[in-house]
């Protein structure tokens, strides 16, 4: 079920949308307080904004480019501002889409469907996602704040395999194995190889503590 979060300050709104979206198979919310916006979005980690610019504290432009610094979370403008420019804006800024008020509701659904789609349903079979961490399998890269690292054969392995299990302990013979699945031969000695020179790339990223030792037990990448 995706989560999506209603960033709207007028409470007879925010609710009657949240509970048209909640009927329709999505869960819904959407904060009453506006002081810590960014704070409230990153530990909520919703699948989707939808995102008024006529907010308190802070306007809707400013979330969105603040948003976007550090992630491809899906926005969705939806406000009752509808000049061109507040539109150009608001894609320049990163925006998915733009949705003027008042709007129909079914429409609406059909276009949160469709950014839905567009952001996981597409691109799951390429891309895996921990936190805004991206191991993107098509392109072997490992990407994250706008920072990349190419990643070999071996490499790309052993992190599709840690991301495909996150939260759960891989033990050295289930990564070796792993890997002779796809056609990659490995020992014990080539293992611990490419996990020393994937911890390098991660320091890079400033990821030093992504991947996590288990002694006597493998290898763990927490989500949480």
């Amino acid at each position: 079920m995706y989560r999506i979060m209603v960033i709207e300050d007028n409470d007879k709104i925010r609710n009657e949308l949240c509970d048209f979206l909640s009927k329709n198979g999505y869960e819904a919310f959407g904060p009453a307080e506006f002081d810590h916006l960014l704070e409230d979005i990153h530990q909520q980690k919703p699948d989707l904004l939808l995102l008024d610019l006529n907010l308190p504290v802070v306007d809707g432009h400013f979330i969105c480019r603040e948003v976007r610094k550090n992630s491809e979370l899906p926005i969705m403008i939806v406000t009752s501002r509808d000049s061109d420019m507040d539109e150009l804006i608001s894609m320049n800024l990163g925006a998915d889409d733009f949705v003027t008020k008042p709007y129909n509701l079914q429409i609406l659904l059909a276009r949160i469907s469709r950014i839905l789609q567009r952001s996981y349903e597409h691109a799951s079979s390429n891309q895996l996602m921990i936190h805004d961490i991206v191991l993107d399998i098509s392109k072997s890269t490992l990407n994250w704040k706008g920072n990349s690292v190419d990643l070999t054969k071996n490499e790309l392995r052993i992190m599709h395999c840690l991301f495909q299990n996150k939260n759960k302990i891989v033990s050295r013979n289930e990564l070796m194995q792993h890997m002779w699945d796809c056609d990659l031969f490995v020992d014990d000695n080539t293992l611990t190889v490419n996990i020393n020179r994937l911890r390098k790339k991660l320091e890079y990223l400033r990821l030093d503590d992504l991947i996590q030792t288990k002694r006597g037990m493998g290898y763990i990448i927490y989500e949480d």
